[in-house]
Parts: structure tokens; sequence; C-alpha cells
């Protein structure tokens, strides 16, 4: 297994299991539970690197989370790919780059973004997700490929590299990459979500406020998925196609005792 496979699978793919192929480029963003640890989202069409890096310092800044690796797709756009130290279902997954372009894309229209993965309500087991980079795009000479911050502005014309991308280049910009451990990604989760309740944003200049209860040791308790989910399907803010997808996932706790 190369460096940069290996990378890859650090950060990206399902967690190994026996017998599964070493090559990358044969394995899926997604695994057999529908679940991932890979989140991207696209700008495109145009590229737009100074709308996006709102995205990529704000999730380190307001949200303490580790800086999502930074690509150009090889054809229109950019991406940040936000990996996850352990898998989550693809609907929670959606759900929280759904609540970052709330929170910091709104004046971006809905046909230049791509949230991957995404699931069709209609077809909930059809998840679609990011090509992995950096395969050569369909046009000739058009490659994606991971790109340093510093240099991110350089591609906002031409969001493509003319050459393939060295694998020790894009090895090495990946090891600088940290997944979000699942307890950093719960309070991201609910902060970010706490931001859009309009009852909690009518002064965006605010730092984010943090709602939860204290226990008697003054400590802040991790927001229960459970009623991150109920927030989302009973906000009428958010749209239609995402509170059902909370709905849907809400319905194992429903379906199974509550041993809480």
């Amino acid at each position: 297994m190369s460096r940069l496979q290996s990378e890859w699978r650090r950060l990206y793919l399902p967690l190994a299991t026996d017998g599964q192929d070493a090559d990358p480029q044969a394995s899926r963003l997604v695994d057999a539970h529908g679940q991932t640890r890979a989140m991207v989202l696209e700008l495109a069409r145009p590229a737009d690197w100074e709308a996006l890096s709102a995205v990529w310092h704000g999730v380190q800044v307001d949200l303490a989370l580790p800086a999502p690796a930074i690509a150009v797709s090889g054809v229109d756009g950019y991406q940040l790919w936000f990996s996850l130290a352990e898998p989550l279902p693809a609907t929670r997954a959606s759900a929280f780059l759904e609540a970052l372009r709330a929170r910091y894309l709104t004046g971006i229209g809905p046909e230049r973004l791509r949230m991957l993965p995404a699931v069709d309500a209609l077809v909930p087991l059809q998840i679609q997700h990011a090509d992995l980079v950096p395969p050569q795009q369909t046009q000739a000479e058009h490659w994606s490929a991971f790109v340093a911050p510093d240099l991110a502005p350089v591609f906002a014309d031409t969001p493509w590299l003319d050459l393939p991308p060295g694998e020790q280049g894009q090895a090495e910009l990946l090891s600088h990459i940290d997944s979000m451990a699942l307890a950093d990604f719960q309070r991201a989760e609910a902060r970010v979500h706490e931001r859009l309740t309009p009852a909690l944003a009518s002064d965006t200049s605010e730092p984010m406020p943090d709602l939860r209860e204290r226990d008697h040791t003054g400590a802040q308790p991790a927001l229960d998925p459970r009623h991150f989910l109920l927030k989302v399907m009973n906000d009428d803010s958010v749209a239609m196609g995402l509170r059902i997808e909370a709905a849907k996932a809400l319905l194992p706790f429903f379906n199974a005792p509550d041993r809480s």
C-alpha cells in the first residue's frame, strides 16, 4: 500500500475489515451499512475560494474542529474534505453539511453547491458520494488534487491541475489533516444547529451561545444525538428533505427500548 493509499484509509475510507481490498480506488466512501467517514462540501460554477474559505476558517474558529482538506475538483469547483474518526450515518453527515451551508454560505445559490454524501429521500438506499481525489477528469489534462491552503486562491479560474499530481505531495498534504473525534463532532453538531435556530440567532455578530444545562460540577454534557435529530425534525427552517431524513434516523430509537 502506498503512502497516499494509507492516508486515504486513515482519513476517509470505511474502517478496515478482514479481507478488505487494500486499494482505496476499489473502495467506497459509504460502507454496507450506509455509514461514512468522509463529508465533502463543494462550491462550483464558478469556483470561489473566498466564499468557501469562510467555511474552512469557520469550522476551526467557531466550532473548534480540525481543518478539512482542500481540493480542486478538476472540473469547476473547490471542495472541502472533512474526516470523521468514527463512521456516522450518511443522513447525519448530510444534515451537518446542510447546517454548515446555512451558517456560512447563505448567499450562494443551491445550484452551485454539492454536499456529499447525498441521500435521496425517495430512494434512501442510493447514497451518492464524491469521486476520490486525484483521478483524471473527463477533459484531457484536467486533474483533481488536494492543495495547500495558501495556494487555494491560485486555482479560482482554473480549478484543476494540468499534470497528474505527485502521490508523495498529495500524501504529504493529507498527513497534516486530522479526523474529527466523535465527541468533537457532536459538540459542533449541537452548536451549529443552535446557531441556526431563529430564537438563538438574532445577532450573528455574537459568539454562538451554548444553552445546555450544566451539571452539578459545572460541566456541559454533549447533546444526545436523539435530541439533535428531534430538533432538526421539528425545525420549520430546515429543508423538508432533511427533516424527513432526521425522522428516519430516529426510527431505531423508537423501535428499540430506551436504555438511557
